[in-house]
């Protein structure tokens, strides 16, 4: 299971304008490969009127589902570059579309790869990178004389707290990195004199802004 990867946050568009020609670009997070082409299907019958819906995607964890679409465009002039750009950002689970309106202009196997890159960084860029980072979720069950110690640390380290159950004993729920939990352990171990008692009740991504 991978710890960290970077994705999008979730849907976002943009608009560029070149040579009278216009980009529009739509971007959503997709974890599987059929949210990427039900993405792709429902833009391209929101924008059926346009002269190209070119597309890509990388998905999986090893990003061992890659796709790219020129959708009429000259072979390699738009799907490639849009999934080069995902490849050089590191961006996984994520689905691209950019859809043309041609202004009249031609603008060359260059200038469309220049085009539909930086149309796709555009939309990127709307959409928000992420880095989503594995956690282990720590139940720490303490005495409520260790309460306030115990909370006042957290609440003042690194280690997000997710909340806090008051019954017989007091059970406090908080996020270490998956590489950081033997270091979490012996830090509250320390703290409470070896009083508390300690387990990991799930693993889960947070989620962090890039920018």
């Amino acid at each position: 299971m991978r710890n960290d990867y970077r994705t999008v946050k979730g849907y976002g568009e943009s608009e560029i304008i070149i040579q009278k020609s216009r980009f529009l670009t739509f971007v959503d997070r997709a974890e599987t490969e059929q949210e990427a082409q039900d993405f792709i299907h429902n833009i391209k019958q929101l924008h059926r009127d346009a002269t190209h819906n070119c597309s890509a995607y990388i998905i999986g964890e090893h990003d061992n589902i890659q796709k790219a679409n020129d959708d009429g465009e000259p072979s390699g002039t738009a799907g490639v570059p849009m999934l080069e750009v995902l490849k050089k950002q590191g961006i996984k689970d994520t689905v691209v579309v950019v859809t043309r309106y041609f202004g009249g202009i031609k603008l060359g196997g260059g200038g469309l790869i220049r085009a539909y890159g930086k149309a796709t960084t555009e939309g990127i860029d709307a959409a928000n990178v992420v880095e989503r980072k594995l956690h282990h979720l720590m139940k720490v069950q303490v005495d409520y004389t260790w309460l306030g110690k115990v909370e006042n640390e957290v609440r003042n380290s690194d280690y997000p707290l997710k909340e806090i159950n008051y019954a017989d004993s007091v059970e406090v729920f908080v996020y270490t990195k998956a590489d950081e939990e033997s270091i979490f352990t012996d830090w509250m171990t320390e703290m409470t004199n070896g009083q508390a008692k300690m387990e990991v009740v799930e693993k889960e991504f947070l989620e962090f802004d890039v920018n």
